[in-house]
């Protein structure tokens, strides 16, 4: 029976401390050693939660991720119940963080070169033109840039030694995806859905008699022009008078219930690929495109495949990867500070 190796997607969801926000654990310093260290005891500049081999996670680091935790919590819609919980074992995945950090400096695994490309990716993400740009907008958050490229390349480095150290030891086979996917059908049951595309002629004054007439002459020369072979997309993006009008048209997905009745009669009706005729609206004549178009029930197998395996390979990574940070913890050093709790 041919085994299938986790998937990178799930083992890096499987872990917090593999998705810690950017500014966990940013800002961790070297312990310094005892001869260096200050006799004044009560002149500590900042309090020390825990001691990571030679490295400290300081009272900001620990606020720090605190309050990023809070507003993850807050963006995904966490339960009072989950958040807690989260909190709970926060220390404890700051903790493992450290580890990993270390065991990636022994792997020499350093995260540059992935840094680089993750850094490229955010900028296209946010639509920004250069990598100072990029710079400037993490700097307008309050976050240095040296900080949050430091965050980045921390976050890629756990990732790696994951992935190295256990994600490749964890196997799925075919029977497991097979079984997991009949026992959670409903867990995959989707809603009709279409995506549209369109090109809006809009009216100034919807009572101007002359304009709403120019506008269905324009609107019915562009139909003619898509009936004639041209690209929605380059239409759209040359005459369209809407917002979308750069990305081709590209409106996103919809469900039903979320068009206006006369719009959703007229799309969902359609198969992908196919168009509307020029429809009078409150904004002019639109003409939509349905670029995709989602029927909805429980879909096969291998339309989901790969979410499956995922789940499957979740619930088999955790424990294991308990187990590996159990082992890197006995082979550190760690000292918590007094009022604070490890929960591993």
């Amino acid at each position: 029976m041919t085994l299938r190796l986790l998937s990178r997607t799930a083992f890096a969801a499987s872990l917090a401390i593999a998705s810690l926000p950017v500014s966990y654990g940013q800002s961790s310093k070297p312990a310094a050693p005892a001869d260096q260290q200050s006799p004044y005891q009560g002149e500590v500049v900042e309090d020390i939660i825990a001691r990571v081999n030679d490295q400290v996670i300081s009272r900001s680091d620990y606020d720090r991720a605190e309050q990023d935790l809070e507003a993850q919590g807050k963006q995904q819609q966490w339960t009072q119940q989950q958040l807690y919980e989260a909190k709970h074992d926060l220390l404890r995945d700051l903790i493992d963080q450290q580890l990993l950090l270390s065991k990636g400096k022994d792997l020499d695994i350093t995260g540059e070169t992935e840094m680089v490309k993750r850094l490229d990716e955010l900028r296209k993400q946010n639509h920004l033109d250069s990598m100072e740009d990029l710079q400037k907008a993490a700097e307008a958050q309050g976050v240095s840039w040296e900080d949050f490229k430091a965050s980045i390349r921390n976050r890629i480095i756990t990732q790696e030694v994951i992935r190295d150290q256990v994600g490749r030891h964890v196997n799925i086979s075919p029977t497991e995806v097979q079984n997991y996917y009949n026992q959670h059908k409903q867990e995959f049951d989707q809603p009709e859905q279409v995506r549209l595309s369109e090109i809006l002629i809009p009216t100034a004054n919807p009572d101007d008699a002359t304009q709403v007439a120019d506008a269905k002459k324009k609107a019915d020369d562009l139909e003619a022009k898509l009936k004639g072979g041209s690209d929605f997309a380059a239409l759209a993006k040359g005459s369209s008078g809407g917002p979308t009008a750069a990305e081709g048209g590209d409106l996103g997905d919809f469900k039903r219930g979320q068009l206006a009745k006369v719009l959703e009669d007229a799309t969902f009706s359609l198969k992908a690929g196919q168009y509307t005729e020029p429809i009078r609206t409150k904004q002019g004549y639109v003409i939509l495109k349905v670029t995709e178009h989602n029927p909805g029930g429980i879909p096969p197998l291998k339309d989901v495949e790969a979410q499956v395996e995922d789940a499957v390979g979740m619930a088999k990574m955790n424990p294991a990867l308990r187990e590996y940070l159990t082992k890197l913890r006995e082979e550190a050093y760690i000292d918590i500070g007094r009022g604070y709790e490890d929960s591993a």
